[in-house]
């Protein structure tokens, strides 16, 4: 969620500026889904392998969710699959998965040919909803062609009908598309029949059946008048697409320079580097005091041996002054 806001908002956004790149921020996001619908009903990904299985789900999923398959059938050369148990159609497997040159890895797989189901004990298909290597290596040595419709899922499915790109939002009013309009209108007249409709139980039944009736009606119009509808959400390319002025991008990764508490952190860093600088001043106030000091020592040390000479030198003049006069 931070990596998508910090495109567009910054910690100095005001909260109109939020509002104002909250919608940018839904515009880009349904620009990357009409881009990534163009791509998946325009382009092909090539299969990664000759399985049929593999081309089954390049006709149905989107590019994105294909590519997460295909890591799956390239993993499956590197799978030893072994056949344990089998009885009434129902198989256990055990498939070694090489992770490297001395390891391998075992894997429990069951596989019932009455249901077509396989389950593997990795569990990959119930945490993230596609086949693992180990169950289409056990699909491969059963010579399945097509895997059973439960295993399509249709969320990820390329033609999946996204109800919330009917609904009106502020980004793209000037560019509603038609649809859009037609549905916005349906809903407000729709609002009211309802309201009425369900003040009793006879006239909410007379409701449904009214909807019953318009609906049958409604379909059989369709297939009349099949291949001349108005262009759907599937049918967009990316030229009916609004073009948004992306912002300069923002780097997300490590600690940002200026936090939130940046003001509180810059007196706190001035506050310590006038300590610092005090206690500099003084220590060198203290050592040049103390140089002078010693020279003044040096002075008086030297001045005081001067003088010791001098009295040393009285004395031994006067002694022998007094030994001249005693003959000595």
């Amino acid at each position: 969620m931070h990596l998508f806001f910090n495109k567009f908002i910054t910690r100095n956004s005001s909260l109109i500026q939020f509002v104002k790149q909250y919608d940018n921020c839904l515009g880009s996001r349904e620009q990357v889904e009409r881009e990534s619908d163009a791509a998946d009903f325009h382009t092909v990904i090539s299969c990664a392998t000759k399985s049929s299985i593999e081309a089954q789900f390049q006709d149905v999923y989107t590019h994105q969710k294909f590519r997460e398959v295909q890591a799956q059938f390239r993993g499956k050369a590197n799978c030893i699959t072994r056949l344990t148990n089998s009885a009434l159609g129902y198989s256990v497997y055990e498939v070694g998965e090489q992770v490297s040159s001395s390891i391998f890895n075992k894997f429990v797989v069951t596989y019932d040919s009455v249901a077509v189901e396989v389950k593997c004990q990795c569990l990959l298909f119930e945490s993230r909803g596609i086949l693992c290597r180990h169950a289409l290596s056990v699909l491969s040595f059963e010579q399945v062609s097509q895997v059973s419709p439960r295993y399509i899922l249709e969320r990820w499915s390329k033609k999946v009908k996204r109800r919330h790109t009917h609904i009106k939002s502020s980004h793209d009013e000037p560019l509603m598309e038609p649809r859009s309009k037609r549905l916005d209108q349906l809903v407000f007249r729709s609002q009211n029949i309802c309201e009425f409709a369900s003040e009793s139980e006879e006239l909410t039944a007379f409701l449904h059946r009214a909807y019953d009736n318009v609906m049958a009606e409604m379909e059989s119009l369709k297939a009349k008048r099949k291949g001349t509808s108005s262009l759907s959400h599937e049918d967009a390319n990316l030229e009916s697409v609004n073009e948004l002025q992306s912002p300069p991008r923002i780097r997300t990764r490590g600690r940002p320079k200026n936090r939130l508490g940046s003001k509180l952190d810059k007196q706190i860093a001035n506050a310590t580097k006038k300590k610092k600088t005090k206690v500099l001043s003084e220590l060198i106030c203290e050592c040049y005091i103390q140089i002078n000091l010693f020279d003044a020592a040096s002075v008086v040390h030297s001045n005081n041996i001067q003088y010791q000479g001098h009295v040393m030198n009285y004395q031994f003049t006067v002694l022998a002054a007094v030994d001249n006069s005693l003959g000595v």
